[in-house]
């Protein structure tokens, strides 16, 4: 599928015809302490592999620069700002990424002094989703993303404010300047991204409401970006997804079934990866492609144990779990990734902190270590998952009808002289919400906590 190129998109070279574009990644380090409490160092070598996860680069490198106070307009004092052209006119580079938040004046003034492109981290996750993005929707999102991003970038392009039209201003008024003129232009076509976005959605939700015909439990895999979910999916399902040694390498969302221990099946999910100040433009723009993890029935948090920053990323994945608005009421366990590439040591130490918790399980998807407790585990909590119950609905109860099978939870159904009987087959979660949008004839609920809510003697239904 063809994808849109980003708004005004910097000159990163994409074709593998062309020389690649000289990239150099700077880590701006302040003395408050760097992001989240990251090592400046891990910090850095994040930033440059996401630059090497956007094609047409070449990364000469990387450099953390100690700021004992960013410059309102530069960012680097002055001193820094010369030696860093040097070396950009020495080492002949054409693009610089810097690992932070740029101001649309800071990257005007860079660029004017540097005479090279400039992208801040936010610009440089922007690219790589543009360029992975391989569903309609995926490109769609990406770009009303980009424009959300680029509307308040249009100093960068314009440094004048010249009219368009208008009189001589005290008669046909001031006129349009340029940049009102090109965000005009930007909010429109936000607008006509919207709407295609809208019958995107539509059409997702035609293919979960057939999907959820198959009463299967959905298991959500999230976890931060490179943490090996890919791999993980693709040694359960069987199935082919790009799984690399690399940053995002899988954007769109993919779900299968798999059957696990005791007969039983579930649906499995592999979602976009998370990252440390992910854009909150891409937060917005991708809570509709992350909808299989507000809906799960359990959601598997795989983390990559050997990271030195393991703990700030899975801090981070639950912050931004949290801004998406996933429930609390949504089981999860925790799957310790990539045991195979600690020591000795660090293995034993792993294994005696996921000892002392019930819903972590230490191993490997690469070598299938440590999997068979996890499905076991995960078995175990869908079997508990999903109930059996019959009901009787009156017949004027349509909604409620319809509600029951657009959740997939409806077994079979007959008429008798009280109304519809059901047999129904779904989760706790399932049924508390159909209490809570029918009450007037919703039977007994298993919350998920495990208390039991029962409705009123005199409600049409059958236990």
């Amino acid at each position: 599928m063809r994808k849109k190129p980003l708004a005004n998109p910097p000159d990163v070279t994409h074709s593998t015809e062309a020389r690649p574009t000289r990239a150099l990644v700077l880590h701006p380090d302040t003395r408050a302490g760097d992001r989240s409490g990251r090592e400046p160092k891990h910090a850095l070598e994040e930033c440059i592999s996401l630059a090497h996860a956007l094609p047409g680069l070449e990364v000469l490198g990387g450099d953390t620069v100690r700021l004992p106070k960013p410059h309102p307009g530069m960012l680097f004092g002055k001193g820094k700002v010369e030696e860093l052209r040097q070396r950009i006119e020495a080492d002949e580079i054409e693009l610089i990424l810097i690992d932070g938040t740029v101001t649309p004046v800071q990257q005007r003034n860079l660029e004017k002094v540097w005479k090279v492109k400039l992208l801040d981290r936010t610009g440089l996750i922007l690219e790589i989703f543009a360029d992975r993005a391989a569903t309609r929707e995926g490109v769609l999102q990406v770009e009303l993303a980009a424009l959300t991003y680029q509307r308040t970038r249009l100093v960068r392009a314009w440094t004048h404010l010249e009219r368009q039209r208008g009189g001589l201003g005290f008669v046909g008024g001031p006129g349009e300047t340029q940049i009102e003129a090109d965000r005009r232009a930007i909010d429109e076509q936000m607008t006509k991204l919207r709407r295609q976005l809208d019958k995107v959605v539509k059409t997702r939700e035609l293919h979960r409401a057939a999907r959820a015909k198959v009463p299967y439990p959905v298991v959500a895999l999230v976890g931060y970006t490179n943490a090996g979910k890919s791999t993980l999916f693709n040694r359960l399902t069987g199935a082919d997804v790009m799984a690399k040694d690399m940053l995002f390498a899988t954007l769109d969302p993919t779900m299968r079934a798999v059957d696990l221990p005791h007969d039983t099946k579930v649906i499995l999910s592999d979602t976009v990866g998370f990252i440390s100040d992910l854009p909150t433009q891409l937060v917005a723009a991708f809570r509709a492609t992350l909808e299989e993890v507000l809906d799960a029935d359990l959601i598997v948090h795989v983390r990559d144990i050997s990271h030195p920053d393991t703990e700030l990323q899975a801090r981070d994945v639950e912050t931004i779990l949290e801004a998406l608005g996933v429930s609390d009421d949504i089981p999860r366990l925790e799957m310790w990734n990539k045991s195979d590439a600690l020591s000795m040591d660090d293995m034993q130490a792993a294994a005696n902190l996921a000892a002392r918790r019930d819903d972590v399980y230490l191993g490997s998807a690469l070598t299938g270590q440590g999997l068979t407790r996890l499905l076991e585990r995960i078995a175990n909590e869908m079997t508990a998952t999903l109930t059996e119950t019959t009901l009787i609905l009156p017949f004027a109860a349509g909604k409620a009808r319809a509600w029951l099978h657009e959740e997939g939870a409806v077994l079979s159904e007959a008429a008798t002289d009280q109304g519809t009987e059901f047999t129904v087959r779904w989760t706790a979660r399932q049924a508390a919400r159909f209490a809570a949008a029918f009450p007037e004839v919703a039977p007994a609920v298993v919350q998920p906590d495990g208390d039991e809510q029962q409705s009123a003697p005199n409600e049409p239904w059958s236990p």
